[in-house]
């Protein structure tokens, strides 16, 4: 049991807490930490939760602080002069901050000063983060070796339909006399939020991605923070992965987020992704004007190789003809004298045959063989041949060479 007379109270308590703070922390300390809300007050102080979380994303530590309006001003508008982004939920920064504590409000730190170089240099060991991490997964070259059309036209873009970064590309794009068919894909561009719903985006124009030629992200120019995410890895994952390039115009004047890294083409600006849209379409209507006029060229020199061709093979073909003919010609000629030889000598030869007939005939003609002392004897006008069916007392005709005689036979 403890005796009545030995205790404190709280309040007691609490003086010796606030007393042994204000000794160990006399003077103001620098604290990294990240604001996860922040409330601008009416009368000018600005209250904001500070919390540093463990690598689960679970918070390890937490605690109230204030910016006097005294010194909001001054601090908030150096920050953002720095950084070219305001005090907002989701930063990480280095504070100047007063150790307070009160027995009736607790633990709080009085903000007087914020150093912009440590929240930039979050920012870009972040980036070199998601850089790093990007390339370990080997993902870092996959939509640069994505396929682009010759002419991209049927266009997804990614932007915020207010942006005038939005209405710059559409009107620049305007001009071109190319049929670009563009969808929009509404998305927050800057700021808490935005990493989340332009991964929502990519992935509405994944679900119908047969239906474009590529992807367009655009947003008009802001400072590294404004733009800081586009450097988070979720989604530079997201473009560096997707199934259609990617072309980006985040407007970025001094740095090139690691978004434009990964994406198949990056573009500085919203108005130079419409150029360069044009500039590719154009580039193509030119090729296709020179082919044609290859084409042409080829065809009328084709053309007048083949009529110098014909013309040749005509002239060929004529003396060919003529020497045809010629050969012909001479094949005729001598043809007809051999034929005329021939006859002549058929003819002779038969001539010759005949004059041997005639001879023959000639030499075995009655009247010859009758001058030999030959005679043709005829019984009954009938030549004579043989002795028999001749009998005595019958008249014969003996005809001779010169005449003709009677007699009988004894």
């Amino acid at each position: 049991m403890f005796s009545a007379d030995r205790h404190i109270t709280l309040t007691e308590l609490l003086k010796r807490v606030r007393t042994t703070l204000d000794e160990a922390f006399a003077l103001p300390q620098w604290v990294s930490a990240e604001i996860s809300e922040i409330k601008h007050h009416g009368s000018g102080h600005c209250y904001l939760e500070l919390v540093e979380k463990g690598d689960d994303g679970m918070p390890r530590a937490q605690a109230r602080a204030v910016i006097w309006r005294s010194a909001y001003p001054r601090v908030a508008g150096y920050f953002e002069a720095e950084t070219g982004q305001q005090l907002v939920p989701g930063l990480k920064i280095l504070a100047k901050a007063q150790v307070n504590y009160h027995e009736v409000y607790g633990f709080s730190l009085t903000i007087t000063d914020i150093d912009p170089s440590y929240t930039l240099g979050d920012m870009e060991r972040q980036r070199q983060l998601t850089i790093a991490s990007l390339r370990r997964d080997g993902v870092w070259d996959m939509n640069r070796e994505a396929w682009l059309p010759s002419v991209v036209l049927r266009i997804a873009v990614v932007s915020s339909r207010q942006a005038a970064g939005y209405q710059d590309f559409c009107k620049e794009l305007a001009k071109s006399p190319y049929a670009f068919r563009t969808t929009l894909f509404e998305a927050l561009m800057q700021g808490q939020g935005a990493e989340a719903s332009v991964v929502a985006a990519l992935e509405a124009i994944a679900a119908r991605q047969e239906a474009f030629d590529a992807v367009v992200v655009i947003r008009g120019g802001g400072s590294a923070a404004d733009l800081n995410c586009f450097n988070g890895y979720r989604l530079c994952a997201h473009i560096a992965q997707f199934p259609l390039p990617v072309l980006t115009g985040i407007g970025h004047d001094k740095d090139t987020s690691v978004a434009d890294m990964v994406a198949h083409t990056p573009l500085k600006t919203p108005t130079a992704v419409a150029v360069w849209l044009h500039d590719r379409a154009a580039r193509a209507d030119g090729m296709l004007d020179y082919a044609a006029l290859r084409l042409q060229q080829a065809a009328v020199a084709v053309t007048r190789t083949q009529e110098l061709r014909l013309e040749r093979l005509r002239g060929e073909l004529a003396h060919l003809s003529a020497s045809l003919l010629e050969n012909r010609r001479t094949k005729i000629v001598q043809s007809q004298d051999a034929l005329r030889h021939s006859a002549e000598q058929y003819l002779r030869s038969r001539r010759d045959k005949l004059s041997t007939s005639e001879e023959l005939v000639r030499s075995r003609a009655p009247e010859r063989i009758l001058r030999l002392g030959f005679s043709v004897v005829r019984h009954g006008g009938r030549p004579l041949q043989s002795t028999a069916g001749v009998a005595a007392g019958d008249r014969l005709d003996i005809e001779l060479a010169d005449g003709r005689l009677g007699a009988r036979v004894e």
